[in-house]
Formats: structure tokens, C-alpha cells, sequence
């Protein structure tokens, strides 16, 4: 047997559990939309992408976890990811979870913005 479990340093952010309303990250439980970056993990109300603008230094990529169905941003968002170099990815919560873990396992400039399911 090889183990394929992907290998995540403690101090990074690492999603384990999504549904019911919330998400557990590093062990802690959040009862509400999220945006998880590498190093940390803030509540999100759904709509302001300004926190993850203001961290485009450190990110490249924002996996966008519309909730149980896809639902693109809108294009004014789309535009200031874009202006801020941060390329854009939108899916559906589950694929965003797991999607997160593995660019976070692979060390990229990642973060996550969620829509609890």
C-alpha cells in the first residue's frame, strides 16, 4: 500500500470537513462562509472579495466555492481579481475543499472563498 495522503506543514490551513453549515479547519469549526489562505482563516459574509484583493502578494489563486451549485461572481469581481493578478476559480464548495488542499500540498499561492453548504 502507498499512502497518497498529501503532506501539509501543521502551521498551514488545512480543510478536513464541509457541510451543515460550515466548515472545520485545522481542527477548528466554522459555522458560516469562510475564506481559508495558507496561514489563516477569517469569516466571510459572501460577497466582499476585499480581503483576499488587499493579500494579492500572496496570492495567486482564488478557489471560489459557490455552495452546492456553481454560481459565478460577478463580472466586477471577476475584473478585480483579474486587475489584482489573482486568477479565479469557481466551484462548487465540495471541489473547492479538496481542490484547496492539494494546491496547498503542492505549495501554491492559494486561498479559498466559501459558501457554507
Amino acid at each position: 500500500m502507498v499512502d497518497i495522503t498529501p503532506l501539509i506543514p501543521k502551521e498551514k490551513q488545512v480543510i478536513t470537513t464541509y457541510g451543515n453549515g460550515g466548515f472545520i479547519v485545522s481542527g477548528r469549526r466554522y459555522n458560516s462562509s469562510v475564506i481559508v489562505f495558507p496561514d489563516h482563516t477569517t469569516l466571510w459574509d459572501g460577497e466582499d472579495f476585499s480581503e483576499i484583493i488587499a493579500k494579492k502578494d500572496k496570492i495567486e489563486i482564488l478557489l471560489f466555492g459557490s455552495g452546492a451549485k456553481i454560481i459565478f461572481p460577478s463580472e466586477e469581481i471577476s475584473k478585480a481579481l483579474k486587475s489584482a493578478g489573482i486568477a479565479l476559480e469557481t466551484l462548487d464548495t465540495g471541489a473547492a475543499c479538496r481542490t484547496y488542499n492539494i494546491l496547498l500540498a503542492e505549495e501554491r499561492k492559494v486561498a479559498c472563498a466559501l459558501v457554507a453548504v
